[in-house]
């Protein structure tokens, strides 16, 4: 029974998996309601088995449990260009991007999410996890790009809406072993699936190394892994510290879209690491801190500089060194705070803080990944349903961020991207 369940829940995930989308960049606040409601301090808390996408070292700790969820997720993202343009054009000078707002569609997404955890004895314990590691999502009514065509040459006219969307999601197979009371450690094999299209980039085609590999292909899939290690220590009865340490994940290349991005097509998920702790202050509130470094920097598709000037001739996307997005590494900060209630009540409430992704001159390309915001603000809280069931509900809102600024492909022209965001997430759990 347990093995058809488990069967079943993954096969549904999976199901669900191509509606992903994150915050962080395009990587996900945490993982879990109980997580997500905490602000994502999750890495020094034993709060269930969705903890193993935070730290595997904890699993050891929660027992026998499954863990399915589902969250509804609504990002607002918008790009205004505004009337400074330059009255050029190619192919004698900087383009401009039409002058008004473009409010992108599909502004709601569902996030699933699964966990099992099995204890083969008391100091080690086995699962699975399913989750969305991240993603982006732009669909703007208009083919934005469409003064950066050569008329001269129809086929880098764009007339279809501009956007693209990304999709990456993992399964983790923990295991966790207890060292003594005070030390455990987790590692957790990663498989990780991502899909991609582009649309609307057809003046970008001349510059590119795969001239036929930019724009309009369709859904491309990527596949590929790689490890999570976690270490959870409990001081006191009172006090925990926790680390863990993602490796970057080797993925597939995107072949229909290796002229759009460095490398050929490469596009791997960054190394990432955390470490926190979590302290008692009284017997019923806890408080929990998380610092969080991803390195998007290790990943030449995603931080390869954009401002650079389009001249004919020059090959400036899919090459080594071809035309990423300028993003840099972020570090974001996580608050969050337990306080049990009674025995069938616990509340939750968290704050996060992330750097800035990328700089206001490589605006340009971002106005397909608009990741500007920075704030994170939640709460939620879980109820007991007897002694061996649960549901946990988070919410989380992110205030409207906005960046204003130029890029040398615009000329004189100056505009701005912004997005804002809200959350709720569900989930269900019962001990075994």
């Amino acid at each position: 029974m347990r093995k058809q369940l488990l069967i079943a829940v993954v096969a549904s995930c999976l199901c669900f998996s191509q509606f992903s989308y994150a915050t962080n960049g395009y990587w996900s606040l945490g993982y879990g309601p109980k997580s997500k409601a905490m602000g994502g301090a999750c890495v020094a808390m034993a709060l269930g088995a969705m903890c193993t996408a935070s730290n595997p070292g904890s699993l050891v700790l929660v027992g026998n449990r499954v863990e399915v969820g589902l969250g509804l997720f609504a990002p607002s993202r918008s790009i205004t260009a505004n009337n400074d343009a330059s009255p050029i054009g190619p192919p004698n000078g900087p383009a401009s991007i039409p002058v008004g707002t473009y409010e992108s569609e599909n502004d709601y997404f569902l996030i699933p999410h699964f966990a099992f955890n099995y204890l083969v004895r008391p100091d080690l314990s086995i699962g699975v996890t399913f989750g969305a590691n991240g993603g982006m999502n732009t669909e703007y009514p208009a083919p934005v790009f469409q003064n950066f065509g050569n008329p001269a040459a129809p086929s880098t006219l764009a007339t279809s809406p501009t956007g693209v969307d990304l999709m990456q999601a993992f399964i983790g197979l923990p295991i966790s072993y207890k060292i003594n009371e005070q030390h455990s450690v987790g590692i957790a094999p990663l498989i990780a699936m991502q899909r991609f299209k582009a649309e609307g980039l057809q003046p970008f085609t001349p510059f590119s190394k795969h001239p036929e590999h930019v724009t309009n292909n369709g859904y491309d899939m990527s596949y590929g892994g790689g490890l999570r290690f976690g270490w959870f220590w409990q001081v006191n009865d009172r006090l925990n510290f926790g680390a863990s340490y993602q490796t970057r994940l080797w993925m597939s290349e995107f072949d229909d879209y290796k002229g759009l991005f460095a490398e050929d097509g490469d596009f791997d998920v960054p190394p990432n690491y955390d470490i926190g702790f979590s302290y008692k202050i009284t017997p019923k509130f806890t408080f929990a801190f998380n610092y969080q470094r991803i390195e998007f920097d290790k990943v030449n598709a995603v931080s390869n500089n954009s401002a650079i000037p389009f001249v004919p001739g020059q090959t400036l996307l899919g090459t080594e060194d071809g035309l990423g997005f300028g993003w840099d590494s972020i570090n974001v900060y996580k608050f969050g705070l337990q306080w049990e209630y009674n025995h069938d009540w616990t509340f939750r409430a968290g704050y996060s803080y992330a750097s800035t992704t990328f700089p206001s001159e490589q605006s340009l390309f971002n106005v397909l990944a608009p990741a500007v915001v920075k704030r994170h603000i939640t709460g939620g809280f879980t109820r007991k349903l007897g002694e061996n069931q649960e549901i946990s509900l988070a919410a989380c809102y992110v205030p409207n961020e906005t960046m204003y600024g130029q890029n040398p492909n615009t000329g004189p022209q100056t505009g701005s991207i912004e997005m804002d965001q809200w959350e709720i997430e569900i989930g269900w759990s019962m001990r075994f």
